[in-house]
This record gives structure tokens, C-alpha cells and sequence, in this order.
């Protein structure tokens, strides 16, 4: 019988635990991971409005075709431009997202993630 010492090395089940665990990580990293590009993708779109130009002169209409045509740009289709929020006074125009997306990870178990954004323009 080999002593302490010259026993080295994982079994097979210890193995089998470390690849499972990493691939339940990977899994999670690999749903994820599209949500939160997504993400900043919403986030750039929001953020490039307080650069326009009158955006606070600017009807709510005229603000969501603005981001409309930015999320067509930018690829964004599964938060719709009606999860949008547009709260405008005529000196400031704030706008604003909250939304949730779910995605699968497997059978019938989902992964949510929630997000939130809300800029401020004040009139020059």
C-alpha cells in the first residue's frame, strides 16, 4: 500500500466535478454574455442623445424615431423602443429605460437579468 506522500493527482470523480463545474459556469457565461452587450448597445444609444443637437425642442415623437433608427443601427431588437420612458418640461428632457430580459439555461430554468438607464439633457 502506497503511503500519503506518494499518492498524487485527482481521481476520476474529482475530475468529472471540476469539468462539470466549469462547464456549468461556461454555460452561464455563454447566455449572459449577449444580454449585457445588448446592454451597452442601449446604453450608447442613450448616451448619443445627449449629444443631439435641440433634443429638448423635440417632440417625444421625434425623440423615439431618433432612437429607433438607433437600435435598427445598432442591432437591437428584443427591447422594443416602447420600454423607452421620455419625461420632458422644455428646459430638460429626461430619458430613460428599465426592462428585463429572460433568457434559458436549460429546460425550464431561465436566467433574468434586469437593467436600468436614465440620462438628463438640460437646454443650453
Amino acid at each position: 500500500m502506497k503511503t500519503r506522500y506518494e499518492q498524487r493527482g485527482m481521481t476520476a470523480i474529482g475530475w468529472l466535478l471540476v469539468l462539470g463545474l466549469i462547464a456549468f459556469f461556461t454555460l452561464i457565461t455563454l447566455r449572459l454574455v449577449p444580454l449585457y452587450l445588448e446592454h451597452t448597445k442601449i446604453v450608447s444609444v442613450l448616451e448619443s442623445l445627449e449629444k443631439e443637437p435641440r433634443l429638448t425642442k423635440m417632440t417625444k415623437a421625434e425623440i423615439y424615431s431618433i432612437i429607433s433608427k438607433r437600435f435598427d443601427v445598432n442591432d437591437v431588437r428584443n427591447v422594443p423602443t416602447t420600454d423607452v420612458i421620455i419625461v420632458s418640461d422644455g428646459r430638460t428632457t429626461k430619458v430613460g429605460i428599465d426592462y428585463e430580459r429572460r433568457t434559458s439555461l436549460f429546460s425550464n430554468i431561465d436566467l433574468v437579468a434586469s437593467f436600468s438607464k436614465h440620462i438628463e439633457v438640460v437646454a443650453h
